[in-house]
């Protein structure tokens, strides 16, 4: 199935020189949608995970359509602030300046077996703090999944110790 076809790139957006891959034209999609859902199932389902874990905001939208689907549980990564019982938190660098992502002490028990899903791996960052975070929850990370993989952005390197896969390539 081409995925390509229903991402809508916008140019110059957020800023000038940047190709935004739009995927709100492929959840819209029911079809299409339930395609991407159940590829990623297909894919992830040989590891046996007994967790998905998604990143703020648009891991939700993959995440836990792929959890349902696989009977297990979902667990959300927030940005600070969000999560209302004791958090363990991740600060990683971006292009100018840094970011931190938090998940709940007790979301994972040390030993569960988590993969990460995620719309897009472009620069890697996200993805590598989200690894930290349940490195140091304990879990057992089994790989990531992705909608989109920006290629150029080499994302995947910081990935390598991981088991990645992506539905579409830019």
């Amino acid at each position: 199935m081409d995925f390509r076809e229903h991402i809508r790139v916008i140019a110059d957006f957020p800023k000038e020189g940047i190709s935004y891959k739009d995927i709100t034209t492929l959840l819209k999609n029911g079809e299409m949608y339930r395609a991407a859902i159940d590829a990623m199932v297909e894919k992830i389902s040989p590891w046996q995970p007994e967790v998905i874990v998604g990143p703020e905001a648009r891991g939700f939208l993959l995440g836990a359509p792929v959890a349902y689907a696989l009977g297990i549980g979902f667990v959300p990564v927030r940005k600070p602030g969000k999560l209302p019982a004791k958090t363990i938190s991740e600060t990683y660098a971006l292009e100018y300046g840094f970011d931190t992502l938090e998940v709940h002490a007790d979301a994972i028990n040390p030993g569960e077996r988590v993969v990460v899903v995620d719309d897009l791996l472009a620069t890697g960052g996200t993805m590598l703090a989200t690894a930290n975070l349940m490195k140091k929850i304990g879990a057992d990370m089994l790989g990531m999944g992705f909608l989109i993989e920006l290629t150029f952005l080499n994302g995947r390197e910081k990935l390598a110790e991981f088991p990645v896969f992506s539905l579409v390539e830019y």
